[in-house]
């Protein structure tokens, strides 16, 4: 009745997952998910009302009520555990990522592997949420800064990485003493249920209930009373930039906090001194993995004029020879796009290229498979233009080839879109990558030498700038976001003297 993946998962237990028959339509309060491989229905979902939302977050409130006050590193401990328990599972969990929403098996594998990580990064954060102690002015006072937990953390999380991006917020937010309330992507609903069934149940048994909470619904409904909601301080989105300028008027309007992290229309420079062998399988992984589905897909080469014939004969070789098909099959490079509006949006763009003046030099086609498999595509710039559709974020395996004579040139060219996430530039000159890297150089959030766009690691904040929105994720200090800073006076004097040397009466 259920693929072996939903059975395995224990999911076919789940009160929400039902199979997907004629009764379980979106008009009758469900969500069905299907395979974008065969474009078959795997399940449907039971979608949550306001009513739902409403118990989850009095839920949440009162779970947090208690796990504010549990010492940070039993909090860790927590999650120790449920990164262990997201070991045992990182096979089916991993290949449901793949039948759902359609990257190959190892990139689905990768992608629980980095929800471990992030849970192993947060058990060593437990102990370091550290205050900085401040000298104060006054005789015989003490100043201190403390952190404390914010409350409830509303995440949004889109299709593309649907386990691992609620990982880099939830691990985070929970050692910080924080609940989370999930609204994931509609278009990958059993990933999300898979992770909260696995990761819930740890909290569980360790005496922790409800610190994770999960509401599948219509953004209509779901999404505006999160949004709207003052009991949730901080909503951290990831998603395209439409969608977070419509999450961040609404939070700002009460005053609350955002965490933004959405498009990316990441560049490669690359240089007349690049080692063009390591440029293509860098560019080969950021344009084609995924199937172009990732915010650091690498949309756009700006190559200099001296290699650029070079670069694009060697790529429309290698273009031609990436195997798609199967995700789940282990020799299937790219698999299919996410849904049928995906790949209307990318026919769309190839069409407005052309209109523009694009060449395509390979791809730009339906794949034989028919369905949502596609051609990823290269698009070659006229010398001396940009195409006004190479400024928006196409969510497709679409990598436009430009031309440069100067690193300026090619900086302005790079810096000149409105998106401001990842970055790189291939090339040995030691003075070509310091410029790239200073303050004339990218503006992203993330700058790479010798690397490509995409493939971040969880150490680093992750994020970017402009319309990426500006806010920061996983790594470094990235979880102040979710705490609230105090700053703290002690007078142990028998004097009441005021800063600036105020004296008042």
């Amino acid at each position: 009745m259920f693929h072996p993946l939903i059975e395995k998962l224990n999911l076919a237990d789940d009160s929400r997952v039902v199979p997907a028959t004629a009764e379980t339509t979106t008009d009758r309060g469900y969500l069905i998910s299907d395979n974008p491989t065969t474009c078959e229905p795997l399940a449907a979902i039971k979608l949550d009302t306001a009513d739902d939302y409403e118990r989850m977050v009095r839920e949440g409130e009162e779970a947090f009520k208690d796990w504010r006050m549990v010492p940070a590193p039993i909090r860790g401990e927590v999650v120790r555990q449920i990164g262990n328990a997201l070991r045992d599972y990182k096979e089916p969990l991993g290949e449901l990522v793949s039948l759902e929403m359609g990257k190959i098996r190892m990139e689905g594998m990768g992608e629980i592997q980095e929800a471990i990580d992030i849970a192993d990064f947060s058990v060593g954060l437990s102990r370091q949420l550290y205050g900085l102690t401040m000298h104060s002015e006054r005789p015989r006072h003490r100043m201190y800064e403390q952190w404390h937990p914010l409350g409830l953390i509303g995440i949004i999380t889109a299709f593309n990485f649907p386990a691992a991006v609620w990982a880099w917020n939830s691990m985070i937010a929970a050692v910080c003493g924080d609940v989370c309330v999930w609204k994931p992507s509609r278009s990958t609903p059993l990933v999300a249920a898979a992770m909260h069934k696995i990761c819930s149940k740890v909290a569980d048994d360790m005496g922790h209930p409800g610190i994770f909470q999960l509401v599948m619904g219509r953004g209509a409904v779901i999404g505006e009373l999160m949004n709207n909601d003052r009991r949730i301080p901080l909503i951290s989105a990831t998603g395209s930039c439409r969608m977070g300028r419509q999450i961040g008027e609404k939070v700002s309007q009460r005053l609350g906090r955002c965490l933004l992290e959405l498009g990316g229309n990441n560049a490669i420079i690359v240089s007349k001194d690049a080692d063009l062998d390591m440029l293509m399988r860098a560019t080969l992984f950021g344009a084609v993995g995924t199937a172009g589905q990732r915010c650091t897909s690498t949309r756009r080469l700006i190559v200099n004029s001296d290699v650029i014939d070079e670069v694009t004969d060697s790529l429309a070789k290698a273009y031609k020879q990436v195997k798609i098909g199967d995700p789940l099959d282990e020799s299937t490079i790219m698999g299919p796009l996410v849904n049928d509006d995906a790949v209307k949006e990318m026919f769309a763009a190839i069409e407005q290229a052309k209109k523009e003046g694009g060449e395509i030099l390979v791809g730009g086609k339906h794949h034989a498979l028919g369905g949502r498999f596609v051609e990823p595509t290269i698009i070659r710039v006229p010398k001396g233009r940009m195409l006004s559709i190479t400024r928006d974020e196409t969510f497709a395996p679409i990598l436009y080839i430009s031309e440069y004579e100067t690193l300026d040139e090619a900086i302005d060219q790079h810096n000149g879109v409105d998106q401001g996430l990842s970055s790189s530039i291939f090339t040995l000159n030691m003075r070509e990558a310091e410029q790239f890297l200073s303050h004339a150089g990218s503006d992203c959030g993330i700058a790479n030498v010798n690397i490509g766009t995409s493939g971040a690691e969880i150490g680093g904040a992750f994020g970017g700038e402009k319309d990426t929105g500006g806010g920061r994720e996983s790594g470094s200090d990235s979880w102040k976001i979710y705490m609230r800073r105090q700053t703290c006076t002690i007078n142990w004097s028998d004097e009441l003297p005021l800063a600036q040397g105020i004296e008042f009466g």
